[in-house]
Order: structure tokens, then sequence, then C-alpha cells
């Protein structure tokens, strides 16, 4: 058992301002609790939300609308990382860590959540999956997992999406992390099967903990402190 443990908030299906409200809520408990804790893993799909990280806050009102009209929300956040969407089929990881618990870098901190997908897919689902300079992890040219993140005082919150069997037909109407001529896939789409999150959840906990060398112990909302 690693000496390091963090604890697992499985949310279901939350919408995006109520869990962003959650992380803000652990992220500040880790900075101003004296209690020794390492953090914590949030899991969680959303309803379709577009999403805008600090280098777009000036993202154009226009096309914003036009995002709107489709069905889903718009939110400007405070993580790194351009334009994203999210909802249905995804398998959304918050980690809540305090890295000076792990590895004070926020370098490390990402090549690490890029690890873990990489290896998700590559040792559990035989695929060729890669990272390259843009941030995120790779099936040849489409991007399979986006990562975005912040870190204030050594305590990260936002985190990673990864398609399991995701809608791709939402990424058509914005170019997914800024990057033209990029195209985005799943696991669904790969494997022509419906894999849902629910069945990559496990194997995405296994590897999380391999990476972080922690150990994850299940805890429900209402029993936070």
């Amino acid at each position: 058992m690693n000496s390091r443990s963090i604890k697992l908030l499985k949310l279901g299906q939350m919408s995006y301002d109520s869990c962003l409200e959650l992380q803000n809520h652990l992220s500040e408990s880790l900075k101003t609790k004296t209690i020794n804790k390492c953090g914590y893993l949030l899991i969680v799909e959303h309803k379709p939300v577009y999403t805008v990280g600090i280098r777009q806050k000036d993202y154009n009102s226009i096309l914003e609308d036009n995002l709107i009209k489709l069905g889903a929300e718009f939110k400007r956040t405070n993580r790194g990382g351009l334009i994203t969407f999210h909802g249905p089929g995804q398998l959304i990881a918050y980690p809540i860590l305090n890295l000076k618990k792990f590895n004070p870098s926020i370098r490390w901190y990402v090549a690490n959540l890029e690890t873990t997908i990489k290896n998700l897919c590559n040792e559990t689902y035989g695929l060729n999956a890669t990272t390259t300079s843009d941030t995120g992890v790779w099936i040849d040219n489409h991007k399979i997992c986006a990562i975005g993140v912040r870190c204030s005082r050594y305590v990260t919150t936002h985190g990673l999406a990864l398609n399991c069997n995701t809608d791709l037909s939402w990424f058509k109407h914005i170019v997914p992390c800024g990057l033209h001529g990029k195209g985005v896939t799943s696991l669904s789409t790969i494997f022509e099967k419906n894999i849902t999150v629910n069945d990559v959840l496990p194997y995405f906990l296994q590897h999380f903990c391999k990476s972080f060398s922690c150990d994850i112990l299940n805890t429900e909302i209402d029993k936070i402190n």
C-alpha cells in the first residue's frame, strides 16, 4: 500500500458549474487545512458544454451564441488551454491534488496525466497512443483525450476528458484546443462498438494509481470534510 491516498468521488452526471464549485471548495480545503491530505479525484460526466481557457477569455461573442443555439452551455474558465467540448460519454477526471505531496512541478503533473491515458490506451486497449508538443493524447492525427489544468499554491483543479462513446459531432462546430487540421476520436469510434465510461473507469483508476504512485479510497460526497 502506498503512503499517498486520494479520495475518489464518483459524481455521475453533474452540471459544469456545480462541479466547478465542488472543485474550488476542495482545492481551498487543501490549501488552508493543516490536515495531511494528498487530495481528491473527481469522476464526472457533464451535459453538453463548451469551455474555453484563459488564453481565449475574449472568445468571439457571436461564435459563443452560435454554440449555445446548438443546445450546449458555454463557460469561460481559469484553466489552461483553448476551447473544447464536454458531454455525455466522456470520462472526465478532475484531480484535486496537493502537488507538494507528489512533485511540485506542473510539467511533471501534466506529463503524468498524459502517461495515465497513454498507458490506458496502449496497455489495456492495444492502441498506439502518443503525446506531442500539443498537450493531450493522440491516436495518429486525432485527439482522444484533452487536458487543461490549473495550479494555485501547488493545488490542482480541472483535468482531463477521455472520449469513450462521446457524440463527436459536437466537435465539428469548434477548432478543438485551437489546433487546425487535427481531428478527434473516441474508443467507441476506433473499435466500432459501444465502450462506455463505466467500461473504461476501472482501467483508468488502475493506471492513474500507477502513474501517481498512490492508492484510491472510495468516498461519498456527504462524507467529505
